[in-house]
């Protein structure tokens, strides 16, 4: 498989170029903080490097070790801000927060779509998160707006299976990320 290294092969810097962009896009959904989140990357690749020998094809490719390193070192990086609290104005705190201000359903939401193909997380990103509308984006992708629809939905659809199963086994992390067929 071409994702696959062999761990005593491993590079690290052939991972970083296959990897390190779209690493960093899941980082700075998840943590909200450009800084943080090229730290979160960083941090990923130096344990890629320091694990490189527990590493196993048999088990998944490159990019699936890295993300699960990955969310882990958000999962940390959430820990540490939580461990030190900053102090709060009482009178300003919201009722409720909403879920996108929650990191752990942010965390989730994020590890979701990872799990989509490329094109179903770029339609429903664009059109659900960016506000784009589909006539808008199908122009600037090049195919029609039946097929960004078609995206959408399925994109959606497979959020939605997503997200109700985490919340049926209580887990807010994934072991793999797989892509959506369709």
């Amino acid at each position: 498989m071409p994702h696959d290294v062999d761990p005593t092969a491993f590079d690290v810097a052939d991972a970083y170029d296959r990897f390190g962009g779209e690493l960093f896009g899941f980082s700075l959904n998840a943590v909200r903080d450009r800084g943080a989140a090229e730290e979160v990357v960083q941090e990923t690749f130096l344990r890629a490097w320091r694990a490189r020998e527990r590493f196993d094809a048999t088990r998944g490719g490159v990019r699936t070790w890295l993300y699960a390193i990955a969310r882990n070192v958000v999962a940390d990086s959430f820990r540490r801000g939580a461990r030190t609290p900053e102090p709060v104005d009482l009178d300003r705190l919201p009722e409720r927060a909403a879920p996108a201000d929650d990191p752990v359903e942010r965390l989730a939401m994020v590890e979701a779509l990872a799990t989509l193909s490329q094109e179903h997380r770029q339609a429903v990103v664009a059109i659900h998160v960016l506000g784009l509308g589909y006539a808008e984006l199908a122009d600037s992708l090049g195919v029609p707006v039946a097929t960004l629809r078609t995206r959408t939905y399925y994109g959606l659809r497979a959020l939605r299976r997503h997200l109700e199963s985490q919340r049926e086994t209580g887990s807010t992390t994934t072991s793999t990320h797989g892509e959506v067929a369709g």
